[in-house]
């Protein structure tokens, strides 16, 4: 190492801190945490380990720093962000593009060089008065082919406690690499704070990728979308890792089905938040391998995947104990759970949607809250914000699958691809093949805004396989990855898309919130070749006969042949429209289309076009025929 870091590193450790840090040998490791307090000039650092001491340290630093507040129940805290930082921020998060390199123009980018004095510049000092804690991680299994290993210098303690329930412990994975550890790295401030310790600067919140060193720079925020880097931020590093190694980086769940004989099959699901992603991943009588980020790797024609996390970060309006049993067992007994931006009175935290009368009064995002409460803008705060959180570990939830840290990961059978779609596709169908399943399900996947991401809600978007948010390399190049890596495969999944949102006229739903079951355990079976399926135009939809005795196996409810036709029935115009949409969104934003891309949208044009003339505008699913 360097005389000069040796020195800045000295400056700023105490003997065991530096000490720790040390024994990891990586120049380049040093260099970086050097660099970082040249930058941020905290007045001290701390280097944590996978010591359950220093586990718990960053744990009580938490409450005692008053980033967090101890709840009622044991091991419970909250943490409040601010008004204007409830959420994924797309305005200011940007990637540090260098000037001889493009990206499609439908990402949010900045030059480099500009961007990088942008943000140095806002970050200059901002630990002043504050300690850096550093801390590594691993995405995905430790010693295994998923391995990530990840570096984060924050001067929150916040983040520093997600950090431990959200993923894998990877101190001693530096050490056994070594030289040999090519890192990710987050550097991330709170920036100025108040006496709420919420970040108070929104005007200069920047989140900024700097894919050309694997890097992040966060400041002026505390949300842990925004400051968590191993989560989305993370995610954007790993898709362009994944592109030269030849793999797949995926915003997707992880979940384990029973099925007949006692067999497990494992899904993949890739859902827009707030659009039903954890509910289904966390579907009682199921297993939970992970709810959010998922890696695939071919092996010996197998699709095999792992979660990149080790936790969940999940949306907690609507939780309840009817349908979120495992979820509601952890949020309600002694353990370590971190809730944020909930309401909270006289110890105990309320959300929306949790199916219990909420107090008049409390505190939460907003500071001290009560009913009827208004924003400087006149409307009405409600008790807790719509994207209000909890953090836990998998390992808490009596359904985590045992194979959480299997090295090898799991043999994926099915990947699901969910959005918000009121007017066209139907609440489950299973692609013809590979292909067609991408583009039509996963490229076409359309969704409306929602609360999870800041701006405004209900806009109808084109979400490219709900990861298009975090795509760092071309939006073509993304998908050709993907409809290259079915080649690979001997056994490929079967691909399925789901839409719990479809309305009737009347705009009512024609799904039940806890339907998702039973389209779950259909593709199960059809994994498996154990039940037959329609031919639409659209995709191969299920038999009425097999629903029938799924509604009542698993939700011991009666489905009647009405309530079937009206959520199959085929919408056509519909879903020419929806085709249009597509097409224009890929005609206008991809510089380089993969081949068979506009071949996939073409033929189920003519496929629905071909059934319109023949069955008018909606087609009942008793005119298709099995296949």
């Amino acid at each position: 190492m360097g005389s000069q870091y040796s020195e800045i590193l000295k400056a700023k450790l105490d003997e065991k801190s530096y000490g720790n840090l040390m024994a990891i040998d990586n120049a380049d490791l040093h260099a970086y945490i050097a660099n970082a307090i040249e930058l941020c000039e905290p007045d001290s650092v701390w280097v944590s380990t996978d010591s359950d001491e220093d586990v718990a340290y960053t744990r009580q630093m938490s409450v005692k720093m008053g980033e967090e507040k101890a709840l009622n129940i044991p091991g419970h805290t909250v943490h409040f962000d601010g008004p204007e930082d409830q959420g994924r921020d797309r305005k200011v998060t940007k990637y540090l593009v260098p000037q001889d390199e493009t990206l499609s123009d439908a990402l949010n980018q900045v030059e480099r060089e500009e961007g990088l004095t942008e943000i140095k510049g806002l970050m200059k000092g901002s630990m002043k008065g504050r300690t850096m804690i550093v801390r590594f991680m691993t995405l995905g299994p430790n010693n295994s082919p998923f391995s990530i290993p990840c570096v984060e210098c924050t001067d929150s303690f916040y983040v520093s406690h997600s950090l431990n329930l959200l993923y894998r412990l990877g101190y001693e994975e530096f050490k056994r690499l070594g030289e040999k550890a090519r890192f990710f790295a987050t550097l991330h401030s709170c920036g100025k704070i108040d006496e709420r310790m919420v970040s108070t600067d929104v005007d200069n919140k920047r989140i900024y990728i700097d894919y050309t060193r694997d890097s992040v720079y966060s400041v002026n925020t505390q949300y842990a979308g925004n400051t968590v880097g191993l989560k989305k931020l993370a995610l954007r590093l790993t898709i362009r890792k994944a592109d030269r190694e030849g793999w797949l980086a995926e915003h997707m769940f992880l979940m384990g089905v029973s099925g007949k004989g006692g067999r497990k099959t494992y899904l993949a699901g890739a859902f827009p938040s707030a659009c039903g992603k954890t509910s289904t991943a966390m579907l009682p009588g199921e297993t939970i391998l992970g709810d959010d980020i998922a890696y695939f790797r071919e092996e010996n024609g197998s699709c095999m995947a792992a979660n990149a996390e080790a936790g969940i970060f999940g949306i907690i309006q609507n939780a309840n104990s009817k349908d979120d049993p495992a979820i509601w067992e952890v949020i309600n007994n002694p353990g370590e759970v971190i809730f944020s931006n909930i309401l909270v009175s006289e110890g105990k935290p309320y959300w929306l949607g949790m199916g219990t009368d909420i107090p008049e009064k409390g505190e939460n995002f907003s500071g001290e809250w009560h009913k009827g409460k208004k924003d400087p803008k006149g409307a009405e705060i409600p008790c807790a914000h719509k994207n209000a959180r909890y953090a836990v570990t998998l390992k808490a939830l009596s359904n985590c699958d045992p194979e959480l840290e299997n090295p090898q990961g799991v043999e994926l059978s099915g990947i699901i691809y969910g959005g918000r779609d009121t007017k066209a596709y139907v609440p489950v169908q299973q692609s013809f093949s590979w292909d067609h399943g991408i583009v039509a399900y996963g490229a076409a996947l359309e969704t409306e805004t929602t609360f999870a991401t800041i701006g405004k809600e209900g806009v109808p978007e084109i979400n490219l396989m709900s990861i298009q948010d975090f795509i760092s390399i071309s939006l073509g190049k993304y998908l050709k990855n993907n409809l290259d890596f079915g080649k690979k495969l001997s056994k490929a999944p079967s691909i399925f898309g789901v839409n719990y949102f479809l309305c009737d006229n009347d705009g009512k739903f024609v799904n039940g919130v806890r339907d998702k079951h039973v389209w779950v355990k259909w593709m199960e079976l059809r994994v498996h070749g154990d039940v037959d399926a329609l031919e639409s135009p659209t995709g191969m939809i299920p038999v009425y006969d097999d629903l029938k005795e799924l509604f009542k196996q698993v939700l011991d409810k009666e489905y009647s042949k009405e309530d079937y036709i009206k959520q199959f029935t085929i919408r056509v115009p519909e879903n020419l429209a929806k085709l249009e949409r597509v097409e224009k969104f890929y005609r206008d934003n991809l510089v380089d289309p993969p081949q068979g891309l506009f071949e996939v949208i073409g033929r189920q044009r003519e496929s629905l076009l071909g059934a319109q003339k023949e069955y008018g505008d909606y087609i009942s699913p008793e005119n298709l025929k099995a296949r």
